[in-house]
């Protein structure tokens, strides 16, 4: 998940990410699944970035002002996060994208205090997290770009061959502590 506060915009930059990726004439499912990802991760990644090319007047030439966007949180999703800030910023010159890694936790509080304005995040927000994000006038968005897939393995002469998601909860939380409990 990332979260973000934000205002929408920049489809166009999606639609022509959608047809680099799709030029071949075969599409194997696990490419179109990266594809999927890119596109819907890209889209929060700058819907909410509004960075206006700075309008030039005769009177002042000056070059266009850089923008700075910051990106934390999540350290499963900052290679995502780079690889999107990379095409972007190859694409909007006058825009930087700062992205650091950390942890959810990290990116949420950076986002709930006005340090990041992106805040990538393998959880959802707390209750207590968005009421301080509101509190320092920030409204966020909880934007979904992907699921995280957990495959539990054990020891294949272990004799315990399914789980259920209680069970898996009960051995995480410390309720169940020895195999021969299942």
């Amino acid at each position: 998940m990332i979260k973000i506060s934000s205002q929408p915009r920049l489809l166009s930059l999606l639609r022509l990410s959608a047809r680099g990726l799709f030029s071949g004439s075969v599409v194997s499912p696990c490419r179109l699944k990266r594809c999927a990802l890119f596109v819907g991760a890209l889209a929060i990644l700058l819907s909410g970035f509004a960075c206006r090319e700075r309008q030039s007047d005769a009177t002042n030439p000056s070059p266009p002002e850089v923008k700075t966007i910051e990106n934390k949180g999540s350290d499963t999703l900052v290679n995502l996060a780079l690889a999107w800030a990379e095409e972007y910023m190859r694409k909007r010159p006058d825009v930087r994208i700062s992205v650091t890694g950390g942890g959810s936790g990290t990116g949420i509080t950076a986002l709930m205090n006005g340090t990041a304005h992106i805040a990538n995040a393998s959880r959802e927000m707390k209750e207590e997290e968005i009421r301080a994000a509101r509190a320092n006038g920030i409204e966020p968005r909880e934007i979904v770009v992907a699921r995280d897939a957990i495959a539990i393995v054990v020891n294949p002469s272990n004799p315990v061959r399914s789980l259920t998601m209680q069970q898996i909860s009960d051995i995480y939380t410390g309720k169940i502590t020895n195999w021969r409990e299942l």
